[in-house]
């Protein structure tokens, strides 16, 4: 017998990734144990919070037509449908980007007393945002950092170029710190390009990290914790035929994504090793997914995915599969051990 009964598993999303989300939320409400738990799918955008499906426990999938939802109580997390209150007694968030990435959904069932599968609400923000993440990470003598330039929107653009000229190296990539799934990045090659890459990454939030490109290999690989301990998954080597992996490689299959990696025995284990480290120095919770740059000099940290991607054609979901894992089981284990 498991520890909850009702779970709750909520995507969509108030940022341009809200359609990723939906696709990861229901693969993952589909891969739940349908014979350990009843599985409500929950569509949350701007505030609107409404039932999509729910699946009772050895029972078949129930969707509700749009314009006919239940909507969710937000003051005590329950949803009252075919007359019947249901308050749920876990959530598993697959919202990419705010707010549940950003630690607020976190902030809410933390008050709530409502167990989850993610990060803390502190972890989560402090995460989310690319230039607060590295911060925490710059001094520590297991992964390097990649020199940066933050810029906030309303400071001189002419003064942060200068800044990022004199101390930085072409080319540079322009992102969003709170962002995902690439919108509002750019690589920039040349000088006279970048304060109009600033200005758009400022269409997805107020504040910008400008940092220093490195070339190497990019490859990623995902901890979570069990109740062994901390563990890794296979790391996965991105090659993609675009100039990075943007949002058309991510999505529209212009890149290959190599599980396991093609690398030295020593470099997997590297890469394992700090990523559990990463995951420890956070103090995260469930799984996450942390992407890096492999040069001559070392490796490179990049960003940490909280909520990482979870459709069938998702790293997370490959990973577990090359570990010989079932993706049911691995979701069952992150619900029981949160």
């Amino acid at each position: 017998m498991g520890k909850y009964k009702k779970i709750a598993v909520i995507y969509g999303s108030d940022s341009s990734e809200w359609e990723v989300s939906c696709r990861s939320g229901e693969f993952t409400a589909s891969r739940i144990d349908g014979t350990k738990y009843d599985v409500y799918e929950i569509f949350a955008r701007f505030g609107k919070w409404s039932l999509v499906a729910m699946k009772k426990k050895d029972a078949m999938r129930v969707p509700f037509p749009e314009g006919a939802r239940p909507e969710i109580d937000k003051t005590d997390f329950s949803v009252k449908v075919l007359g019947e209150k249901v308050k749920f007694d876990y959530v598993y968030i697959m919202q990419h980007g705010t707010p549940g990435e950003s630690g607020l959904l976190q902030g809410y069932l933390e008050m709530l007393d409502i167990p989850f599968s993610s990060c803390s609400a502190f972890v989560s923000t402090i995460a989310f945002d690319k230039f607060a993440c590295k911060s925490y990470l710059k001094d520590v003598d297991f992964v390097k950092c990649a020199p940066d330039v933050f810029v906030r929107n309303g400071m001189d653009l002419d003064e942060v170029a200068a800044k990022v000229n004199a101390s930085l190296k072409y080319p540079v990539f322009v992102k969003p710190t709170d962002g995902g799934s690439s919108f509002g990045i750019t690589k920039v090659k040349k000088p006279e390009d970048l304060i109009e890459a600033i200005r758009y990454a400022f269409s997805e939030g107020p504040t910008v990290i400008i940092e220093q490109g490195v070339s190497g290999r990019e490859l990623t690989c995902a901890a979570y914790a069990d109740a062994e301990g901390v563990k890794a998954l296979p790391v996965i080597e991105i090659i993609t035929d675009n100039d990075y992996f943007d949002y058309d490689a991510k999505y529209n299959g212009n890149s290959q994504e190599v599980c396991p990696a093609q690398i030295d025995d020593s470099v997997r284990d590297l890469i394992q090793a700090t990523s559990k480290r990463i995951y420890s120095h956070l103090g995260c919770s469930g799984v996450v997914r942390i992407d890096y740059i492999y040069t001559e000099e070392g490796l490179y940290f990049l960003e940490v995915n909280t909520i990482p991607g979870m459709t069938s054609a998702s790293l997370v979901p490959k990973m577990v599969r090359t570990a010989g894992l079932d993706i049911t089981d691995f979701l069952t284990g992150i619900i029981e051990n949160s």
